[in-house]
């Protein structure tokens, strides 16, 4: 049986993010930190990690800085290692003029890098997704099945149906029929997979493996820019594609609302993501930070990072990021608080109308603050009613969550809430 070090794993990194807009204002989507330590980009190089796919590529396009950034220094394997991870950034060359046009295209047009490899399987993976995965498992399946492409899939509900791109698949776990986000009656009846009620759907993750040869194949021969809308309906008809049961957790941060809910999730005292996995853990930057410290504070369910300072302080239900300094009075509640990414030396002339931080007796309620955020004292954000959306220099309302986008400035007294004018 072939092993693990024939496997390439190609991370896609996602175009502009509009839908996560304004966190991927100054960075791409697999950038955006994520419960308070990591960013998105950490969660499937460490799934490769731990599946011994030790091989790791990341296409990148918009924004793409700071994930440069991230994997420069956090990503490196010592000179007695074969393993790397690097970034593949698009670019344009004598038969490419133009940018990625989907995820097919972006791996089309790296193919001459991915040959270079000489891997014989290329396993593509997303960018944007929480779960924790053994690709190494499904790898097995791959080649106990003789697949040409194996595609993960999960069970999915009626009501979820028409969020996924659905899958048909026989007894002997090939997949015969796709449709992507189906809402016809009808059709959904045809690709009932599952005996379960409840779930009786299989739903496509995004997670593909392919034979080296076929990818080619098929990126060469068809005209084909998406893997989720036109790859894999393509090679249903003319190749073996098979399906691989994934039943753990797994969530696609693509929204505000989404990637709130998620991080927040995390603060529960049972929460559906378990960040303290020993055999498989999440890793993320090496930091040389201090311990957080907490005067006199309150604090129920939350996550808090290091080299934080809090002071005489009200948290639950939140996420408390990198070096987030939160001073006396200060009230928080269901929020993301991003932190920074450094210390703001006070001794530095032009230091701002507003240190960095939250001040001194606000009150911030179903928010998120990116980082380097400086909030004035006294500031009051309050969430809207879900669906409102509304757009303003210095903060955002996201499907009725007030994002405040990265070094943005509230001034002392601010009110942000139903009712407020800016």
């Amino acid at each position: 049986m072939p092993s693990q070090d024939e496997i390439l794993a190609v991370i896609l990194g996602g175009g502009r993010g509009s839908r996560l807009y304004p966190l991927t204002k100054m960075r791409s989507k697999p950038a955006v930190p994520m419960a308070g330590k990591y960013r998105l980009i950490d969660i499937p190089i460490s799934n490769c990690i731990n599946s011994e796919i030790f091989r790791i590529a990341i296409l990148t396009q918009f924004n793409s800085v700071s994930l440069h950034r991230h994997i420069y220094r956090n990503y490196h394997f010592d000179n007695f290692h074969t393993g790397w991870v690097q970034i593949w950034a698009a670019e344009q060359t004598m038969q490419n003029a133009d940018w990625y046009q989907g995820t097919a295209d972006a791996v089309r047009k790296q193919l001459f890098e991915i040959i270079a490899t000489r891997a014989k399987y290329v396993l593509i993976l997303a960018g944007d997704h929480l779960y924790r995965m053994d690709y190494a498992a499904m790898a097995r399946f791959h080649w106990e099945h003789n697949a040409d492409i194996t595609v993960a899939v999960q069970p999915v509900s009626k009501d979820e149906a028409h969020r996924f791109g659905i899958l048909k698949r026989n007894p002997n776990f090939q997949l015969t029929e796709f449709a992507e986000k189906p809402h016809d009656p009808h059709l959904l009846e045809e690709l009932v997979s599952r005996d379960d009620p409840q779930k009786p759907y299989l739903g496509s993750m995004g997670i593909y493996l392919f034979r080296t040869d076929v990818l080619v194949d098929l990126l060469n021969n068809y005209p084909l820019d998406d893997f989720g809308s036109h790859v894999i309906p393509q090679a249903i008809t003319t190749h073996t594609v098979y399906g691989y049961d994934f039943t753990g957790y797994w969530e696609d941060i693509g929204t505000i609302r989404s990637f709130y809910e998620t991080n927040l999730a995390l603060t529960r005292p049972n929460p559906p993501f378990d960040f303290f996995d020993a055999s498989a853990p999440i890793y993320g930057g090496t930091r040389f930070l201090p311990c957080s410290t907490v005067y006199d504070s309150k604090m129920k369910n939350v996550l808090l990072a290091e080299g934080c300072c809090i002071d005489h302080a009200d948290i639950q239900d939140s996420i408390i990021g990198l070096r987030s300094q939160i001073a006396s009075g200060v009230k928080i509640d269901k929020s993301i608080i991003m932190g920074a990414d450094y210390y703001a030396r006070t001794d530095q002339v032009d230091i701002g109308p507003i240190p960095m931080g939250i001040g001194q007796n606000c009150q911030i309620e179903g928010a998120i603050i990116d980082k380097n955020a400086c909030i004035g004292k006294g500031v009051i954000i309050r969430s809207f009613p879900r669906g409102t959306d509304l757009d303003f220099d210095n903060w955002v309302v996201r499907d009725g969550i007030v994002v405040v986008p990265k070094s943005s400035i509230l001034l002392d007294g601010t009110f942000i809430g139903p009712g407020s004018k800016d």
